[in-house]
Formats: C-alpha cells, sequence, structure tokens
C-alpha cells in the first residue's frame, strides 16, 4: 500500500469518525475504550493529528511532545477535532517525497510512515467512534487491504520494538493468518521483545485464523475476546497473553 492510498484512507476514515461522533454526542460513552467518552477520543486523536502534522509540515527531526488536548466539548471540540484532521492531510499531500523529519517505526521513508501511521491511529479510533452508537454488526468496514497492512505494523512495527510489553515466560510461537488475503505472520513469544517474520514455517503454538478486518480489531484489542470472526487454535494462553499485554499507550 502506497503513500497515495494512506492518505486516501485517513481522508475517509477521518470523516467518518467526526461523522460518528457527532451522532453520538460528546458524551456516549466509547464501548471499545473503557472510561472514556466521544469527547476524551476526540480530544486525544485532534491531539495527535495536530502532533503529526508538525512534524510532517515543519519538518521537525528529532521527538518533540504533543501540545495537550483541548478544554472544548460539543460542537466547538467537533469543529476544532475536523480543523485538525484536515490540516493533516493537506500536510501530508503537499508533502515533498523527499521530506525529512523524526519517525518511530521503520518505513520506506518519513512520508510514508506518517501516512501510514496515521492511516491506522483514525481507523482504530473511528471503530472507537463508532461503538459509541452501539455500532459493532453494522460499522463501517475496514477493507482487507488496509486491515493487513495495519496488522503488519502493528506486529512487526510497533511489538518489534524493544518497548513492546509482550512477553512470554514460557517462549511459544503465534501464528497469525489472514484468510481473504492469504497474509502470514509468525510471532515468536519469549523473554525478550517479539520478533515477527512474513512466514508460516515450521508449527506454531497457536493460530488466529480469520478476515484481515477482524484479526486488526482483534490484535488492536477492538473484538471482545472470544469474538467468532477469529479462530483461536492450538494454545490459547498465548492469544490471552496478547490481550492482556498488548496495548499500545500514548
Amino acid at each position: 500500500m502506497d503513500t497515495a492510498e494512506h492518505i486516501k484512507h485517513l481522508v475517509r476514515e477521518g470523516q467518518l469518525l467526526a461523522d460518528a461522533a457527532e451522532l453520538a454526542g460528546s458524551h456516549a460513552e466509547v464501548r471499545t475504550c473503557p472510561g472514556w467518552e466521544v469527547r476524551h477520543l476526540l480530544r486525544h486523536i485532534g491531539m495527535v493529528h495536530r502532533w503529526a502534522t508538525a512534524f510532517v509540515a515543519e519538518g521537525h527531526t528529532s521527538y518533540r511532545p504533543g501540545g495537550g488536548e483541548p478544554d472544548l466539548d460539543g460542537a466547538p471540540l467537533l469543529d476544532w477535532y475536523r480543523e485538525g484532521h484536515d490540516r493533516l492531510v493537506t500536510a501530508l499531500t503537499e508533502a515533498p517525497d523527499a521530506l525529512e523529519c523524526w519517525t518511530f517505526l521503520p518505513a520506506p521513508s518519513p512520508l510514508a510512515f506518517w501516512a501510514r501511521r496515521q492511516a491506522h491511529e483514525t481507523t482504530v479510533h473511528r471503530v472507537d467512534a463508532e461503538s459509541a452508537l452501539g455500532l459493532v454488526a453494522g460499522r463501517s468496514p475496514v477493507g482487507p487491504e488496509l486491515a493487513a497492512d495495519g496488522v503488519d505494523e502493528l506486529l512487526r512495527g510497533f511489538h518489534g520494538r524493544a518497548t513492546s510489553r509482550v512477553r512470554a515466560d514460557r517462549p511459544g510461537t503465534l501464528r497469525v493468518r489472514a484468510t481473504d488475503t492469504g497474509d502470514v505472520w509468525t510471532v515468536l513469544l519469549s523473554a525478550d521483545a517479539p520478533r515477527t517474520t512474513r512466514t508460516a514455517d515450521g508449527p506454531a503454538d497457536c493460530e488466529l485464523t480469520g478476515p484481515a478486518e477482524a484479526l486488526y480489531l482483534s490484535l488492536w484489542n477492538r473484538l471482545p475476546a472470544g469474538s467468532p470472526a477469529v479462530t483461536v487454535a492450538g494454545d490459547d494462553r498465548l492469544a490471552l497473553l496478547w490481550r492482556e499485554t498488548s496495548a499500545v499507550t500514548w
């Protein structure tokens, strides 16, 4: 998936997020994020969008913290979110291919990194916003290609870092298999950070199988444990370990 495609998804997902947030209302419970209401979600994602925009538009080559969340609610908060989303899309669209700025996951280029990262940040939180409407079966779909790309970013990007909290007292192999796209990942779990390859070589202690969208949402813990959309075969200890320790926090 190239940068232009990631930006296209960012546009769509950001608009869907705003639409769902407006329909739900800022004090609706976000069912996929316990303790959050829609206003908390909008403040968070709006801040992240502005944070990402600063690196792309201003070319910062070292880490800078986010600017904090605003004390806004209701329509002003929604307007603030939409403005930040638009700024991010514009910054990515107008950025040169040779953009140089800080990143935090492997990528072909800084521009490719930020387009991909924000496409998935926004997609996952769009699912959160739609959960505030009570949408499960009727939520907007995540396309198979985007979902498989997001699984790859999560497994080989976020959990390829030494900071991953996914650690196993007893080593084990977790395989993730997308039935619709044919993508396969093998995750080696141990007392060290996970190591993921795009292979299906050798036996696996536990295998998660399902459509790419279901795997994407399950691995991001946006589907309830035991969802029939994902089949768990083998040692479910590893699936439980993932659910309990894989959360990515700001």
